[in-house]
């Protein structure tokens, strides 16, 4: 598969408003439900890339660093960092939109892996993906970090055979 894409070309935005029953005790947002919407928006970017139906193979990270209250605005911002043979690593940043006073914080962010398929669910080869700005190339570099320490943990990679985790342990001594 000679295409190549970039990451803009998967970029997924949604915007919602926080409604009472997607709320917990607290009046804030429950984490499953924003779990479940960083799940589409991510999906949405890897169907976006490799021009297939996907699944959702992997939840690698999910950090919740603020609350996000009834009657806020949530926007979700997904696209894919790396792309692998059949497989996709697609990052979500979740902010807190204001309007009213004219902020946007950064609230959440999540690591999604999803595997595009065929009629039949079988993995299927992507297209490439080629990181423009600074910030899609330091995320691109660390989606390989992060699938070799995946794949060490699973038992499917010997931490002797790691490249890249190497790197990071060796470089400068």
């Amino acid at each position: 598969m000679a295409k190549i894409k970039t990451p803009s070309e998967s970029l997924t935005i949604m915007t919602n408003i926080v409604l009472p029953n997607e709320t917990n005790s607290l009046r804030n947002l429950f984490g499953g439900e924003l779990l479940a919407k960083m799940d589409r928006a991510a999906s949405i970017s890897a169907a976006r890339h490799s021009e297939r139906r996907v699944v959702t193979a992997s939840v690698n990270h999910v950090s919740f660093n603020e609350p996000i209250p009834e009657g806020g605005i949530v926007v979700l911002e997904s696209k894919v960092t790396r792309a692998f043979s059949t497989s996709m690593e697609i990052y979500v940043d979740v902010w807190l939109d204001d309007p009213v006073n004219q902020t946007k914080v950064h609230t959440n962010e999540g690591i999604y892996t999803f595997v595009a398929v065929d009629a039949d669910n079988k993995p299927v080869p992507i297209p490439e993906l080629r990181p423009e700005t600074e910030e899609e190339i330091e995320r691109h570099k660390a989606a390989l970090r992060r699938k070799e320490l995946s794949l060490i943990l699973s038992g499917r990679m010997k931490a002797a055979d790691s490249v890249e985790l190497k790197k990071l342990f060796t470089e400068g001594t």
